[in-house]
């Protein structure tokens, strides 16, 4: 069989058998395919010749390439679901990639933006057109709720209740509610009521947000609207959907809300994930104490 069926058919198997996320099956073939490059460049034109020599020469490779720790450790993560793939097929013996180790990657504290940059960014669309309503409402929707950006954009008209001041959010198949404050609430409720109605392309459209053709708003049309207001608001950080998620929940924290209720909203399965806003905190309140005290 020759070695893009091999590829194609472990496509296959992790969208029907598999069934993985979008993102990850982007993600695991994006990854076997630049692996087949380097071998073929390497002069290797097999798959199933591979041994662990191989795969360490190619982890080595994209440390040299200047491939941060996370991408290299997914890549590796890739490669082993391939083989075991092909390994369960019977195609290969062993698979070559099974004991490759990583050094543990330095956990780095998320990146936040800080309560005049939000402001600054949520001032940015102007309610003159369509658009500024509903741009408006989305920026301010994700920041009062640090909803992730598929949820953003996954959301349906049916799932904002206005009346309460909550959204409900259904991310693989387990619900949540996250109630919204008065100005976010104020211009979803302005963007529902006196433009979206004209922007949908049909009156069976459920999505809440859509764009310019009246069709779901995509990750990727989000993210362009995200970056050209970071734009306008001259914000030198690299601003992206879940830094406003990071900043979402940092400021909870830093205002005295609770781990319990803030990992409720976020939608994390394990506390500990939601303790490193509580890591962030403190390491920004040693900052100020060193900056700011005079014997420090």
């Amino acid at each position: 069989m020759p070695e893009e069926n091999y590829i194609e058919s472990f496509e296959h198997y992790l969208h029907d058998e598999r069934r993985v996320s979008a993102n990850t099956y982007l993600s695991y073939v994006r990854d076997v395919n630049q692996f087949s490059d380097y071998l073929s460049k390497e002069g290797v034109n097999d798959l199933k010749s591979v041994d662990h020599q191989t795969v360490t020469a190619y982890v080595e490779w994209l440390g040299e390439e200047g491939r941060s720790s996370a991408t290299v450790a997914r890549s590796v993560a890739s490669l082993k679901c391939f083989y075991g793939f092909l390994v369960h097929r019977g195609d290969i013996e062993a698979n070559p990639a099974l004991d490759i180790t990583l050094e543990k990657a330095e956990k780095k504290l998320p990146e936040i933006l800080t309560s005049a940059e939000v402001e600054l960014l949520l001032d940015q669309p102007k309610c003159t057109d369509m658009k500024g309503y509903r741009d408006r409402a989305m920026l301010e929707m994700l920041y009062a709720t640090g909803i992730r950006v598929s949820e953003l954009v996954s959301m349906d008209i049916d799932d904002v209740k206005l009346s309460a001041g909550i959204v409900k959010c259904n991310t693989h198949g387990k619900e949540r509610y996250i109630p919204m404050y008065a100005t976010a609430i104020h211009a979803v409720s302005d963007y529902i009521n006196l433009v979206r109605g004209q922007m949908i392309a049909s009156p069976n459209e459920r999505a809440l947000f859509v764009n310019v053709n009246g069709e779901r708003m995509t990750r990727q049309g989000f993210w362009k609207v995200l970056k050209h207001y970071q734009e306008t608001a001259h914000i030198e950080k690299d601003i992206t959907p879940h830094m406003l998620r990071h900043s979402f929940a940092a400021h909870l924290l830093e205002n005295g809300a609770d781990l319990r209720s803030i990992q409720q909203m976020l939608g994390h399965a394990d506390i500990s994930s939601t303790q490193v806003y509580a890591q962030l905190v403190k390491r920004q309140l040693k900052d100020v104490y060193n900056k700011a005290h005079p014997r420090a």
